[in-house]
């Protein structure tokens, strides 16, 4: 189960600096509806050019909602220079830490203040979101191989869930894991370790096992966030899951789908696990 701080869940139930400033000296936005997170943030500088106001729009969880607002409690007073030193690191310690599936929330915030900051040293001419340079390992997110370089080196990432839990990338079809294993190997200095091979099963044992570790293991996290999923299918080594609650319809639920259940089930019961909402 997540465990929220209490200044988490404060931010998120009584969000700091909502809304848009008008005629703002910066603007970023970072995100997108599709990848299920979008953060806006925007910012006005007073004459001794500090940030004197900041406010924030988003669409996401209620984590997205926490570390946007602590940063803008962050950036009040700072001036640029200062505020551009705030790293994700930050904003999740400024609100006592988030869960390791969560802190691609605080990497969103840092982006979309990254984004205000050229926005504001351009005079309002770059308003598009950063390049991203290299090429594209998860098709899903849009994520690049410098992207993914970039969050291991800054964050120390060791395992492919880190990297999923901090850029997204691996969180939907799965189909970009080597690529980042390779990389993660390559920046480490270590190769890959081969995993021990399971015990064979039968179908029906299969079936049971996995209905067993989505009942203990996989339901209990998604009630905790108010969301919920039941099995429908099995096909080989493919599980056919249906999200209900707060899950339901869920664009983030994309992310869900490798980062809690996906995951839980390789480990507890077959690697070659790949999980499909249905």
């Amino acid at each position: 189960m997540w465990d929220y701080t209490d200044k988490v869940k404060d931010h998120y139930l009584h969000p700091r600096n909502v809304g848009e400033v008008e005629n703002a000296d910066g603007v970023g936005e970072v995100g997108s509806l599709k990848c299920g997170d979008a953060l806006r943030l925007s910012f006005k500088l007073d004459e001794n050019k500090k940030i004197v106001d900041i406010k924030f729009k988003t669409f996401g969880c209620g984590s997205a909602i926490a570390s946007s607002s602590v940063l803008t409690e962050m950036c009040k007073g700072k001036t640029i220079e200062e505020a551009e030193k705030i790293t994700n690191q930050m904003i999740a310690d400024e609100l006592g830490g988030l869960p390791a599936e969560k802190m691609h929330c605080s990497v969103m915030g840092q982006e979309a203040l990254e984004a205000a900051i050229r926005f504001y040293r351009s005079g309002g001419k770059d308003t598009e979101p950063a390049v991203k340079h290299g090429h594209v390992v998860c098709t899903c997110f849009n994520i690049t191989d410098l992207e993914i370089e970039e969050a291991i080196i800054q964050n120390q990432l060791k395992t492919v869930e880190e990297v999923t839990n901090y850029t997204k990338a691996g969180g939907g079809c799965g189909g970009c894991i080597g690529d980042i294993e390779e990389i993660l190997a390559r920046i480490n200095g270590v190769g890959k370790v081969a995993e021990p091979s399971a015990p064979r099963m039968t179908n029906v044992e299969k079936i049971e096992k996995i209905k067993k570790v989505l009942d203990e293991d996989v339901r209990p996290l998604l009630h905790h966030d108010g969301g919920d999923c039941s099995l429908v299918d099995v096909d080989g080594n493919t599980v056919f899951i249906k999200f209900g609650g707060h899950c339901a319809g869920c664009a983030h639920s994309s992310v869900t789908q490798f980062s809690v259940v996906e995951r839980i089930l390789r480990e507890k019961v077959l690697q070659e696990i790949v999980v499909v909402k249905a």
